[in-house]
């Protein structure tokens, strides 16, 4: 919600400044986002009267202006605006004035003639992003005046981030209630007086849907004028509030919905049939709207429509056919209450997030449209004129909503806030918020107003309290509460150690959502049933994940856009999968990695990170849970990764994980270069290891026998390696692979392995007899399972 400082003090103006009034929000539980000024900082700019306009004698696109400033005599300007005229009151930047950017007026000539100043813009005041011509000013604009003071500029805009409870602050009068509280101010609201009709001209309304929309007010006027324009006054508090004007009955909808949180629209009667019927859509029904996008109904969504076709989503948009134009001479105003649960959802499930639909869908005050109707019926009559017909109100009483008392007990306040607060301290804060509190015997019986949705139960009175009596004011105390402490067992998986051993290789944690796109769900895991969300936050958030790779992908991505070319990241959370009706979360542990191997340096030649880069970090992070004899890499396909660098990873022969290259496919679907590699663990059967166990160190020597063996050049180095340790597992203390052949002096189907056996005992030196044995027990082994022979 944001809002304009000067205007919220319109309604309550208490003496503290901009800044303490942000404190005072935000410690209230109105989370101040920004305070902004309204206009950058310019100066020497003042209000102009154009006295005449001539055709510049050496320009066809300029023109020279005389211009009354309020000094002895005119200026003369050189303005290249289309829409300067004769008669105009204008902002004027007389010479010496500085304007947004730095940008000092200075005398000038153009094309050979003297200009003494300029002519601005609203998008040169920065007060727009764009504009067509020169800022027009009313007319009773007072020559010679500053220009900033004139328009109140000297103002703040403030942003309120509003959790979804407090709808009743989404509007100045709202955060005006809020503050006259804090404050104990006085509120000073607009006076709204019921406007008479002048015609008997009605519109029949049905309510076919009393349940969604209990309560709706429609209007006739008659007879407005089509070339009236939004004052700037208006045009000026909704930019501030962060909307531009479109024309006076749109724009004074909005006015009415920031000033006091009801949403209206205004349809153009000559373009509806008959009657109002609030119903709900056809399945298959379309509607085009206002944003020009045309919508496919669903059975579930309500609708305002006449007799013959829908005319807007209620509580969301109106549509293009039913709109209001620059011919428009006939309105139809509305101002209804739509029950929250039959809006909430239904924009964003459209694509669709409006100022209305943000309202409705977490609760309007029920008893507002009435007195929104009246306001807006004398902002139009005071902009556009007309004949404004009777209000027409059709409710259904059984179908709004109730607030039954709430019984708020003096013994449970001090023990929810840990302070006692005074009976009549309470009973203050209670009457402040627009509550009716009558005195029981142990408290209070509350009725809450129809603007807060949020109160339901004792607690939340007792919140209410404790914000506006203010949290600061509560003692800290240590709980007396007893305290237990579970342990965690010493060969459980340590999911925070695993990640900053990760983090000291080199890697940043990410954090991503767990809803994905799915065109990248449907490249990275084809084989996993779509999960769609009902009402996901945009359409590339549709989908739950049944992967973290996404959004290690969507990081690399974000990061290659930014010029950060070696990327090392991971991310820990979950995963969601289907099975059958239910749908499983699954705990995972996934990395990936891009670039350069090292950061850049001297020392080293660059080289891209390969696999077993990977693979060692990822070792690393098993090694943590049990020995490494019980992981193992398995070379195995998978739709997302490289069918020559993928493999299964298995603890104790279950798979819990794979590692891998991206497919060349998916990393051409995905716009992503070569050589991006990643892995992904469960992390449930990683859940309790192996506590490591000291084994005495041997007095005896190590001794080293070196083979370079022949093996079928398929056959993976982890069969060789199982093979010796099975041989020989008591004296076998290592094995070390030291160099892989591929080349000359050897059969095409083979390769070259060159091995190094550590050989050593516990109890004696070994001797050469002792070692020729182990060595012989290890080649022949390898000879008859794995067909490997001695290289000459």
């Amino acid at each position: 919600m944001k809002f304009s400082e000067a205007w919220l003090r319109e309604w309550v103006n208490p003496d503290v400044t901009t800044e303490a009034l942000a404190d005072q929000l935000s410690m209230a539980g109105l989370e101040v986002d920004s305070v902004e000024p309204a206009a950058p900082p310019f100066s020497g700019i003042v209000v102009g009267e154009v006295l005449n306009r001539e055709q510049h004698p050496n320009a066809d696109k300029l023109s020279v202006c005389s211009v009354d400033i309020g000094a002895e005599e005119p200026s003369q300007i050189v303005c290249g605006a289309k829409n300067v005229a004769a008669g105009m009151k204008v902002p004027v930047a007389t010479v010496g004035a500085v304007l947004p950017g730095d940008f000092k007026i200075k005398k000038a000539k153009l094309r050979g003639v003297q200009s003494l100043g300029m002519i601005c813009s609203a998008s040169e005041l920065g007060l727009a992003e764009s504009s067509d011509g020169i800022l027009s000013l009313p007319v009773d604009a007072p020559v010679g005046n500053d220009f900033r003071d004139y328009m109140g500029l000297d103002d703040f805009c403030i942003d309120v981030d509003l959790t979804p409870d407090r709808a009743d602050c989404l509007s100045v009068g709202g955060i005006a209630r809020e503050v006259g509280v804090l404050n104990r101010a006085t509120l000073c609201p607009p006076e709204i007086e019921p406007v008479g009709p002048t015609i008997d001209d009605r519109f029949e309304v049905t309510l076919e849907a009393p349940g969604a929309c209990p309560r709706y007010l429609c209007r006739i006027m008659r007879g407005i004028d089509p070339k009236a324009t939004t004052p700037d006054w208006m045009v000026e508090k909704l930019r501030r509030s962060g909307l531009r004007a479109i024309s006076p009955v749109v724009d004074v909808t909005n006015y009415v919905l920031l000033e006091l949180g009801q949403p209206m629209h205004g349809f153009d009667l000559a373009k509806l049939d008959s009657g109002i019927r609030v119903r709900m859509a056809e399945s298959g029904e379309t509607l085009k709207l206002l944003d020009g996008s045309e919508a496919k109904l669903r059975d579930d969504t309500l609708v305002i429509a006449d007799r013959g076709k829908a005319l807007a989503m209620a509580g969301i948009m109106g549509s293009e056919d039913s709109g209001v134009t620059e011919q428009t001479l006939d309105i139809l105003l509305e101002s209804a209450f739509f029950a929250p649960l039959a809006i909430a959802g239904k924009a964003r499930s459209y694509g669709l997030h409006t100022d209305s639909s943000h309202r409705f869908e977490r609760g309007v005050d029920f008893t507002l449209q009435a007195r929104a109707m009246e306001r807006a019926t004398a902002l139009l009559l005071a902009i556009v004129g007309g004949e404004p017909g009777p209000v027409h109100e059709v409710v259904s009483e059984d179908d709004l909503p109730t607030h039954e008392p709430i019984m708020l007990r003096r013994e449970r306040i001090a023990r929810v806030l840990g302070v006692d607060i005074g009976d009549e301290t309470v009973g203050d804060v209670l009457e402040r918020l627009g509550m009716q509190a009558s005195t029981v015997s142990d408290g209070w019986a509350v009725k809450v107003p129809s603007n807060r949705f949020d109160i339901a139960i004792e607690v939340d009175l007792i919140e209410e309290i404790g914000r506006i009596y203010g949290y600061a004011k509560i003692p800290a105390s240590l709980s007396s509460a007893p305290v237990s402490v579970s342990l965690r067992p010493e060969a459980a998986f340590d999911l925070a150690a695993a990640k900053a051993l990760l983090v000291h290789r080199g890697y940043q944690e990410a954090i991503t959502y767990s809803f994905v796109a799915p065109e990248i769900a449907k490249v990275l895991t084809p084989d996993a049933p779509p999960i769609r969300l009902a009402n996901p936050i945009s359409a590339d958030m549709s989908d739950m994940r049944a992967s973290i790779w996404p959004g290690l992908v969507q990081t690399l991505k974000h990061n290659l856009a930014r010029q950060q070319a070696r990327v090392r990241v991971f991310e820990s959370g979950l995963t969601f999968v289907r099975t059958g009706d239910d749908i499983e979360q699954h705990p995972k542990l996934a990395g990936l990695i891009c670039g350069d191997a090292d950061a850049e340096q001297w020392g080293a030649a660059a080289r891209p990170v390969d696999f077993f880069d990977l693979k060692a970090d990822l070792e690393s992070v098993l090694h943590q849970v049990a020995r490494p004899a019980e992981f193992l890499f398995e070379a195995a396909e998978h739709a997302a990764l490289h069918p020559g660098q993928a493999a299964r990873v298995l603890r104790n022969g279950e798979a819990i994980g794979w590692i891998g290259l991206l497919h060349p496919a998916a990393q051409k679907a995905l716009d992503l270069p070569k050589g991006v590699f990643v892995f992904e663990v469960d992390l449930v059967p990683l859940g309790l290891g192996s506590v490591p166990a000291f084994s005495p160190l041997s007095k005896f020597p190590a001794i080293r026998r070196d083979f370079a063996l022949l093996v079928d050049r398929a056959l993976p180095y982890q069969a060789v390696l199982d093979c010796i340790r099975d041989a020989a597992p008591e004296l076998v203390k290592d094995v070390r692979l030291f160099d892989v052949y591929l080349g000359d002096n050897i059969d095409s189907s083979l390769k070259s392995l060159a091995l190094s056996l550590i050989l050593q005992d516990s109890s004696h030196t070994l001797t050469d007899a002792d070692v020729e044995r182990v060595s012989g027990e290890v080649l022949t082994a390898l000879a008859d399972r794995l067909g490997a022979k001695l290289r000459d």
